[in-house]
């Protein structure tokens, strides 16, 4: 019998999202193989968590490609990231807490594509004049990896509907990067009494 290679590392990757500590035991039965079978295609933990890096590298580059980050305004194309990056979310969280993957400063190349796909989304809307611009590009790319992840936690936890999530994600996040040009956003003048 063959094994469905992506099957397992989707089955995993459920597992893991809800329970990152799961054994290999746990692992190889939520795949419906012998962990004999998980071994001998994974040859340990950080064999199985660097592939289940590339389905997420995968994942992530697809919703992006739906998302249509380069089309129309940059704050409704976050909002259609944010949708599209839901259904993976929780699975991003838990490769987000997985120490191994920056072992050495060793990044796979790619996440320098997807954060430079996303890079380019905020430096867009900050080149329209929608997004602030005292904020870099590459900060946002991390805040929006940070609260994809947060949000998912958060659902896990119970303490969000996992039908509120693309909501509170979008609105926090372009809550913090949105442009106000409202008087009161802008910095004060001196008064008259303090100006020499």
């Amino acid at each position: 019998m063959t094994m469905d290679r992506e099957r397992v590392l989707r089955d995993a990757a459920e597992l893991l999202s809800r329970n990152a500590n799961a054994t290999q035991d746990e692992i190889a039965r939520a795949a419906g193989i012998s962990r004999a079978t998980l071994h001998r295609h994974f040859a340990g933990r950080d064999a199985l968590v660097r592939a289940l890096e590339e389905l997420a590298i995968r994942q992530l580059e697809e919703a992006l490609d739906r998302a249509r980050t380069d089309e129309g305004p940059a704050r409704e194309a976050l909002r259609r990231l944010v949708a599209e990056s839901e259904p993976i979310a929780a699975f991003m969280a838990f490769l987000f807490t997985e120490n191994q993957l920056f072992e050495n400063g060793a990044t796979n190349a790619g996440w320098e594509r997807v954060d430079a796909r996303i890079h380019a989304l905020f430096q867009r809307g900050q080149e329209a004049g929608e997004f602030r611009i005292d904020l870099t590009p590459a900060w946002l790319t991390e805040a929006f990896h940070s609260l994809v992840a947060g949000g998912a936690w958060a659902v896990q936890a119970g303490k969000t509907a996992a039908r509120d999530y693309p909501y509170m994600v979008s609105e926090l996040l372009l809550g913090g990067v949105t442009r106000q040009d409202r008087p009161q956003d802008r910095p004060r003048e001196p008064s008259k009494e303090t100006r020499t």
